[in-house]
């Protein structure tokens, strides 16, 4: 024989849940008072004042060098390897830039690259940076094996976010889908 409940008995037990699930919610409040907070004065010599300037000095702050930033790249070497669409692959016709920069690099064991990898706006953002990091990692194996010291190589990846060409045609993507030789 199935129990039916009657409207009474749910009503009950519907107030009863209700009432433990308020009880529950008023267990988990603070009874410490807002108003009786002590309120701290952080305002320092470091801080921001109330004027909008942050009261520090700007002839103590020192100008910020940036290794390698203003560094005279090799001139008339070519330094961009370029790749077909979704691939990280080197392609044949990046020969002869890699091993002008192996060259250079072997001639010059205290000059430092940074291998940029770049891809074209196709694509979401994770899989052009990692895209970008695949294009870098491939040259800096390429150059490996050129005999080049793996200290004087950093890869690192821009995916999209340093576009070559702002165009929306193979053309544009083509010369964004690239690794950029930096020299540091």
């Amino acid at each position: 024989m199935p129990q039916h409940q009657t409207p009474t008995s749910r009503t009950w037990a519907t107030r009863l849940a209700s009432l433990m699930l308020v009880s529950a919610l008023a267990a988990c409040g603070s009874s410490v008072k807002l108003e009786d907070a002590p309120v701290e004065d952080r305002n320092t010599s470091t801080g921001q004042s109330g004027d909008g300037t942050t009261g520090v000095d700007p002839r103590n702050v020192a100008e910020v060098q940036v290794p390698g930033i203003d560094v005279p790249q090799p001139a008339a070497l070519s330094r961009v390897v370029y790749f077909d669409y979704d691939s990280f692959a080197v392609r044949a016709d990046s020969t002869a830039v890699l091993e002008a920069n192996a060259r250079f690099l072997k001639a010059n064991p205290n000059r430092r690259v940074g291998l940029e990898g770049h891809t074209d706006e196709r694509g979401s953002r994770e899989y052009n940076i990692a895209l970008g990091q695949k294009r870098a990692e491939a040259v800096r194996r390429a150059l490996a094996l050129l005999g080049v010291s793996e200290s004087q190589m950093e890869p690192v990846s821009f995916g999209e976010e340093r576009p070559a060409a702002m165009g929306m045609d193979e053309t544009s993507y083509g010369k964004n889908r690239r690794v950029e030789v930096t020299y540091r």
